[in-house]
């Protein structure tokens, strides 16, 4: 994708994180994030927008901490501020020199621009997810282009990371297969190493899920049941991935 599209879907999804958001009232609690209120989510949304446009227009070369959450209004002053940040980082990503040089934070990734154009992007869809989640009815659909790019991310990016918790006693495999576009992973799990994920299908999987772009990308973001797409193979796999696979 390109570095304007993630923008004009950053853009989009912010809109929509707000929209829910004032729907849902400021306390409603949010079934994808247990614990957290709506304000909790808009809170921490628009801290990291304000971070990410701090380290896109200082061109930071290195990680700074975000501001902390309390600094936060709370009431009617909340979705204003939450808006003006949102805005804020839509215009610094507009306006940024494309060939800018700053910190980014998972391996393989793109060019500083279009990593922290893709990352919000992804952040804020996940997030609106979570604020309709808390307002209740249909969630807004995702395109499938993006919804699939943002499983690549996940899957490449984020737990090829040693960080990563997901982990098996013997190699398996896991193929991600979505019945509406043609990309498709398979990734290797193993004891000591952190996943490893080809953009193709390599061999037999132990396991497969598959299902529409949008049901996988919030299946793997945990924001959907297991039984929202098709699973073959070895469903513990499955479970393993919800139980260890959370990002931080």
């Amino acid at each position: 994708m390109r570095t304007t599209a993630y923008i004009d879907n950053l853009k989009r999804e912010g809109e929509l994180l707000a929209d829910a958001a004032k729907q849902a009232g400021e306390h409603a609690p949010v079934p994808t994030c247990p614990g957290w209120t709506t304000g909790d989510l808009v809170r921490h949304t628009s801290t990291f927008h304000r971070w990410a446009a701090r380290i896109v227009a200082e061109r930071l070369p290195r990680p700074e901490r975000e501001d902390p959450m309390p600094r936060a209004p709370t009431g009617a002053a909340l979705l204003p501020w939450f808006r003006d940040g949102h805005g804020a980082l839509v215009q610094t990503l507009r306006t940024a020199d494309p060939e800018l040089d700053c910190w980014i934070f998972l391996p393989g990734a793109p060019p500083p621009l279009t990593f922290w154009a893709r990352r919000q992007a992804h952040e804020t869809a996940v997030h609106r997810v979570d604020a309709e989640s808390a307002r209740g009815g249909e969630l807004s659909p995702l395109n499938v282009t993006f919804a699939a790019d943002g499983i690549d991310e996940l899957l490449t990016g984020f737990h090829a990371r040693p960080r990563s918790a997901v982990r098996t006693e013997h190699p398996r495999t896991v193929r991600v297969r979505p019945t509406d576009s043609d990309a498709i992973w398979t990734v290797r799990l193993s004891p000591d190493a952190p996943p490893a994920t080809e953009r193709s299908a390599i061999g037999l999987a132990d396991c497969e899920l598959a299902g529409p772009a949008q049901d996988l990308y919030l299946l793997l973001w945990n924001r959907l049941p297991l039984d929202a797409v098709t699973i073959t193979g070895d469903a513990a796999l499955a479970e393993l991935w919800r139980e260890t696979s959370g990002v931080s």
